[in-house]
């Protein structure tokens, strides 16, 4: 565990983050294994959830509302709802964009320990501009449920 988040903190210094880290999908899966703090919070929209798949365990909060992606104006009084501010917060979404978005504003909210799930849970487009063969969350095969 030691050594992911050290290796997570020396991506935010990289990046410039706000938050505590960055990890990767295989390393997010290790602390939600050994940290008992930890929770994965799928911030994609009922729609992903339903027709692209689920990580099992993962409390699911919409960021952004499906079609036309509006922002969810309760997000943040449902997180405060469902997830201790003293948990380790590993934010996970398609790809990383609105996790990172989420990683932020928990920080600004009270979170300690906020890491961005890299990659997502499809992991970027490769060359034809399809999902779920570079990186993420499947690709890896760590576990996931169809919705």
């Amino acid at each position: 565990m030691k050594l992911i988040l050290e290796a997570a903190h020396q991506r935010a210094e990289q990046l410039d983050l706000s938050y505590s880290g960055a990890v990767l999908p295989d390393e997010a899966y290790e602390l939600m294994q050994g940290l008992p703090k930890a929770v994965l919070l799928d911030v994609r929209s009922h729609a992903e959830w339903q027709f692209v798949g689920t990580v099992p365990g993962a409390v699911n909060i919409e960021w952004r509302s499906y079609p036309g992606m509006e922002p969810n104006p309760n997000f943040l009084a449902q997180l405060t709802h469902q997830v201790d501010p003293e948990a380790v917060l590993l934010v996970i979404c398609r790809s990383g964009a609105r996790s990172d978005q989420v990683a932020r504003l928990a920080a600004d909210n009270g979170y300690s320990e906020v890491y961005n799930v890299l990659e997502g849970f499809e992991g970027d487009r490769d060359g034809d501009g399809h999902r779920n063969s570079v990186g993420g969350w499947r690709w890896r095969g760590l576990p996931w449920v169809q919705g």
